[in-house]
């Protein structure tokens, strides 16, 4: 492989990010409310302290 066949990646566009960054939004919130109100006590329990230091009530 030479140099001059690896190309730079194009920066992302201001709308390519806005939706990016959305998606990861929303994203974090799932994983973060779906461990929160999780049936199973090992999902619950795994991550616990971390929703209390970001001021998430689970119980």
């Amino acid at each position: 492989m030479t140099s001059a066949s690896i190309s730079a990646a194009k920066p992302l566009s201001i709308s390519q990010r806005l939706v990016l960054g959305a998606v990861f939004l929303v994203l974090g919130f799932v994983f973060v409310a779906g461990t929160g109100f999780a049936g199973d006590y090992r999902a619950h329990n795994g991550a616990h302290d971390s929703r209390h230091a970001m001021g998430f009530p689970c119980h």
